[in-house]
């Protein structure tokens, strides 16, 4: 699927309250836990020692909640691809509750949606509502609203 493109606040606000779309499959390996876990100090033996993880109650190794929650930019860029951009700026996370744990080797994408657009004096500040789904299962991994501010070129 191809992003959908936007250029503006107008652009923005044609989809809210709407879907956005669906990003594609990524699977998270071990490499990228082990890669994460050096990153953030997070070394958790449930996260990297495969050994131990197979006797817990998950079967194997898991990723790291934040881990799957620092996919969401990049996967969003596969629904959205904003242009036009003087920046763009994380602003918030709210709402956000972890599901489901995503096991090493499980695919995940995320489906995302316009829930508002408010225009702040020439800021465009972006509520998106996501979903983080693991791949045949029915449990998500997670659920969020991300909240972007978007400095439109004029």
């Amino acid at each position: 699927m191809q992003p959908i493109e936007i250029s503006s606040y107008e652009d923005f606000k044609a989809y809210e309250g709407q879907e956005l779309g669906v990003s594609d499959w990524h699977t998270i390996d071990q490499n990228q836990v082990n890669q994460f876990a050096d990153a953030t100090l997070d070394h958790q033996w449930i996260h990297l020692d495969e050994e131990r993880a197979a006797k817990s109650p998950f079967g194997g190794t898991i990723a790291h909640g934040y881990l799957t929650l620092s996919l969401a930019p990049y996967l969003w860029e596969q629904i959205a691809h904003v242009t036009n951009l003087k920046m763009m700026i994380n602003y918030g996370i709210e709402k956000m509750k972890f599901n489901q744990a995503v096991k090493v080797g499980s695919a995940v994408r995320l489906k995302a949606s316009l829930n508002s657009i408010v225009d702040l004096r020439g800021v465009s500040k972006a509520q998106i509502d996501i979903v983080m789904e693991i791949k045949d299962e029915k449990k998500h991994a997670y659920t969020a609203s991300l909240i972007f501010l978007y400095h439109f070129n004029k």
